[in-house]
Formats: structure tokens, C-alpha cells, sequence
């Protein structure tokens, strides 16, 4: 059963827009306390992007794309959501969402906190 899957990237001029979801399962929201998007860029490290708390919704944003991005959640749906504003090349990169479990150990910017990854989705920002 596919845990988390997401959708939305896609080629998208700089300044533009995108909003990527990121569907869960019942059995990954159960024991989430963040969902978090993380993205990959060629030859580099996993980096982390935006996380919300599950229950509480608070929100938490990696310094460069703060003021641009908003992550966002709907619980009756289990989607969580990432609205990608002013966009520029340097976010190029796969998208991948990401749901925590126990123990629960680790900050919620921290790769190795989360057991679960859906399959990410490519965003391509044109100069």
C-alpha cells in the first residue's frame, strides 16, 4: 500500500508558481506528528524544506524559501500541501513528503526523524 504519494511538480518559468500535495495513508497520519517536504537536487544531499504538525498545524520553514513557500494540511482529507511562490532555478529538484513515527526521535528538519517517503515529484524552475 502506497504510504504517501505526491503530485503537482512540473516545469514552471522563475516567478512562477506550483502547489504540490502530498496524500496519506490513514496508517501514516495515525502516528505522524510532522509531515515534512524535503527535496533533492542532482549531487546533492537531501534537504529540508517545510514541515507542519500534523494535529497542531504549526509550520516551520527552511530559511530559503521562507516567505515563498507555505505548507499547509487538510486533515479530512489527509493531504498536506506546499504552495511554491516566486519561484527561482536553485528549487529545481525532486520534492519528496515524508511522515514521522516512533520513536520520534530527531528534529523535524532531520532526515533520519521520518520511516516514511513517498516517491517525489520532479519541480523544474526555467531561468
Amino acid at each position: 500500500q502506497v504510504q504517501l504519494e505526491e503530485s503537482g511538480g512540473g516545469l514552471v518559468q522563475a516567478g512562477g508558481s506550483l502547489r504540490l500535495s502530498c496524500a496519506a495513508s490513514e496508517r501514516a497520519v495515525s502516528t505522524a506528528l510532522y509531515i515534512t517536504w524535503f527535496r533533492q537536487a542532482p549531487w546533492k544531499e537531501r534537504e529540508f524544506v517545510a514541515a507542519i504538525q500534523w494535529s497542531g498545524g504549526s509550520a516551520y520553514y527552511a530559511d530559503p524559501v521562507k516567505g515563498r513557500f507555505t505548507i499547509s494540511r487538510d486533515n479530512a482529507k489527509n493531504t498536506v500541501y506546499l504552495q511554491m511562490n516566486s519561484l527561482k532555478p536553485e528549487d529545481t529538484a525532486g520534492y519528496f513528503c515524508a511522515a514521522d513515527g516512533p520513536p520520534w526521535s530527531g528534529t523535524y528538519s532531520d532526515p533520519l526523524r521520518y520511516d516514511l517517503w513517498g516517491q517525489g515529484t520532479q519541480v523544474t524552475v526555467a531561468s
